[in-house]
């Protein structure tokens, strides 16, 4: 589905074809960035993008950036850098009750002081990587 949505300020917006699955992941640096863990969509490989003078993205791995609007400090997204995959913060977007939270990911780094209800599909971080990674040829 297009979903459209704005930082804070309104200085950036993202047009995107999402689905409707939730991701949670609990990784340091998600966790560090948010303040917990980040529910987010899959915005797949083209996004539109307005007000792109704001943005700044930033390295926080070697594998990927996250960006931010640099007037108000909204989460934009992280951009994946080997398949240009774009994870959008779940709440970036006016969406409700068609979204489903479904899977978690890098659940061995998740904190004791916090569990999810939910039915999900989980992965540690050693099978993301598994996943995700490479293949070398």
């Amino acid at each position: 589905m297009e979903a459209t949505g704005s930082c804070v300020c309104g200085s950036v917006s993202i047009s995107a074809n999402v689905g409707t699955s939730v991701g949670a992941c609990h990784c340091d640096i998600c966790r560090r960035w948010g303040g917990g863990p980040l529910f987010a969509l899959d915005g797949g490989n083209d996004i539109t993008l307005s007000g792109d003078a704001t943005v700044v993205a930033y390295p926080t791995t070697d594998w990927a950036q996250r960006a931010f609007c640099s007037k108000c400090g909204t989460h934009l997204y992280i951009r994946v850098n080997q398949s240009g995959r774009y994870i959008i913060p779940a709440g970036f977007f006016n969406l409700g009750p068609e979204l489903e939270f479904d899977h978690q990911i890098f659940v061995d780094k998740r904190p004791s002081y916090y569990c999810f209800a939910n039915e999900t599909r989980e992965q540690t971080g050693a099978e993301v990587f598994a996943e995700f990674a490479p293949t070398s040829d």
